[in-house]
């Protein structure tokens, strides 16, 4: 991006915390390479405040946004619109200002399985461990189930929080278990599962990592983790350990950052840019 003008479009990401989001220079490249009046910037906004945020964000003209932690599920009631996915979903990651609405998008769930299928995991018949119930776990637990996933297991600290989801995307053709975070420590469950899931913020800051028992885990199990950062994460890492296929979110931030960059722009994303921006 050369220059801002007065007829700069803005973008945002709302978050919090947002300090380690590599969005802006992956977003801020696109523009760049196809000519477009745009810059995208980082907005940490606090839960409480959140209200006001969408507030500021209609009254500045803002073009769209994209909406991370701890905002996903909480942002829907400040929305003019929600998109069929984001309403099945019941979280949002994505926003589109048409006119003077704000309409509310995930592509999360899209992103996600295009990541899942780059490392050769099909998730048809499959079983699948979830860590997590919030925002992200919405989308990846909504799109499993939509392509076919055989079992689905979602655990979460607070085991209600799981059973709700559970029963927001229950479906006749999988069968959908919940349980407390203890159940990852558990060989049988964990032994049955194709692919684990870490959609938890644990990892964010390149320390932490869920008590996952990656040792009873089956060679050909994937382990993916939303979380990213500049070096691999501990799930990663352990992973890697333990000779499991395995992967950061960088491949899901690609793939839903250049579904919101059409829905923003209807142009063809640049994506061996932004994949370049990533790094």
């Amino acid at each position: 991006m050369s220059r801002i003008r007065g007829s700069t479009r803005v973008v945002a990401i709302l978050g919090d915390p947002v300090e380690h989001s590599r969005s802006p220079a992956m977003h801020n490249a696109a523009f760049e390479a196809l000519g477009l009046d745009f810059v995208y910037v980082a907005l940490r906004v606090r839960r409480a405040d959140l209200g006001q945020a969408i507030a500021g964000v209609r009254a500045l003209g803002i073009a769209g946004l994209n909406v991370t932690v701890p905002h996903k599920e909480a942002i829907i009631p400040f929305l003019d619109r929600l998109s069929p996915e984001a309403r099945a979903i019941g979280a949002v990651n994505t926003v589109v200002r048409r006119g003077s609405r704000l309409e509310g998008h995930n592509t999360d769930a899209e992103g996600f399985l295009r990541a899942v299928r780059a490392l050769g995991f099909r998730p048809r018949g499959r079983r699948a461990v979830v860590v997590g119930a919030g925002g992200s776990a919405r989308a990846v637990a909504y799109a499993l189930i939509e392509a076919g996933i055989s079992r689905l297991t979602i655990l979460n600290r607070h085991p209600a929080r799981a059973a709700a989801l559970a029963e927001r995307i229950a479906a006749r053709s999988a069968t959908i278990e919940v349980g407390p975070l203890s159940f990852a420590q558990d060989a049988a469950r964990i032994g049955e599962a194709d692919l684990i899931v870490n959609c938890t913020s644990l990892g964010l800051d390149g320390k932490t990592s869920p008590a996952i028992l990656l040792s009873a885990t089956a060679r050909h199990c994937v382990v993916y983790d939303l979380a990213y950062g500049a070096r691999p994460t501990p799930l990663v890492q352990s992973a890697r350990r333990h000779r499991r296929r395995s992967s950061d979110g960088t491949g899901m931030l690609l793939e839903q950052a250049a579904l919101a960059f059409r829905l923003w722009t209807n142009r063809r994303p640049p994506l061996d840019v932004m994949r370049a921006a990533l790094g």
